[in-house]
């Protein structure tokens, strides 16, 4: 029992050992040991309250996936903010010594830490301003896909290819974003055709909106419409405009299946798709050709 004692008052002594004095706090082994422990379980504990927020308490107000994500992400960064002054009070840390402490740090440190600030700084600004949220369909620096993720320091975009892209979110206070969702999932889509001179205009306005009106990922209203943008050198131009909610994530295939539709029906009605021609005319010329004669003598 006596060797038990002794383990226990060693292990005590060895936990209450002063490392590091900062103003009127004492820093030990035991008090570095309680701030860790605290904050992993504040960090795993808000993790799994913003679940419960997102998938659970927002479904009964809002149906919208990326409101939910931004409302639990904010409201995760207040707990932790919280909590963590919430320890290192209860360790008995100087708040007034550990300002002292940071500022110092801050200015060797900041240089190096500024792009992460940054970068911080504008996921807050991305919460609380909604440019983006996590399902829109966006288009930023050639970048093309859907929002999956926005943590503090960057977003993550999930392209066509199943390819993940992070994007520091910086970039997305200081560029210009396209974002195709971002009132709501409804986007007009312009599709280019021509056909040749000589093509029963009224005709291929017709196919044009039967098409659209036959594609069942095309919405009834607004419905499809047809413009003649312009004459070509090889024909003329115009564009089916038709609005969906089901294929701007996958913009490539909707193209491809109204392209395949346009091809079978101006098949099947004689109209001719143009393509590059130049007609090139030959004209001979009378010109007699004269030899010299040669004189003899």
């Amino acid at each position: 029992m006596e060797h038990v004692d002794n383990v226990g008052r060693t292990i005590r002594e060895t936990l209450n050992y002063p490392l590091i004095d900062l103003g009127e706090t004492t820093i030990t082994l035991w008090l570095i040991l309680y701030v860790v422990v605290g904050v992993f379980l504040l960090i795993f504990l808000t993790g799994r309250l913003k679940r419960l927020i997102v998938h659970r308490l927002l479904t009964k107000y809002t149906n919208e996936f990326g409101v939910r994500m931004a409302i639990g992400s904010i409201v995760r960064y207040i707990i932790v903010f919280l909590g963590l002054l919430i320890i290192l009070q209860t360790a008995g840390i100087d708040l007034g010594t550990l300002t002292v402490l940071v500022g110092a740090l801050g200015i060797g440190i900041g240089f190096g830490l500024q792009h992460i600030t940054n970068n911080f700084i504008s996921g807050l600004i991305i919460l609380f301003e909604r440019p983006i949220k996590v399902g829109d369909r966006i288009e930023i620096g050639g970048t093309h896909g859907k929002v999956t993720d926005i943590a503090a320091r960057a977003t993550t975009i999930m392209t066509n290819d199943n390819v993940s892209i992070i994007v520091p979110n910086s970039e997305f206070t200081q560029t210009r974003i396209t974002n195709w969702s971002h009132n709501d999932q409804k986007v007009r889509f312009r599709i280019p055709v021509s056909v040749a001179y000589g093509s029963d205009i009224d005709k291929v306005t017709a196919l044009l909106l039967e098409v659209g009106a036959d594609d069942p990922h095309v919405e009834k209203d607004p419905p499809p419409a047809i413009r003649l943008s312009s004459f070509g050198d090889n024909g003329i131009h115009f564009e089916l405009l038709v609005w969906t909610t089901i294929y701007i994530h996958r913009r490539g295939k909707f193209f491809s299946d109204i392209n395949i539709r346009i091809v079978k029906k101006f098949n099947e009605h004689g109209i001719q798709i143009p393509f590059p021609q130049r007609d090139v005319y030959i004209k001979e010329a009378n010109t007699a050709l004269h030899h010299p004669q040669s004189n003899t003598k």
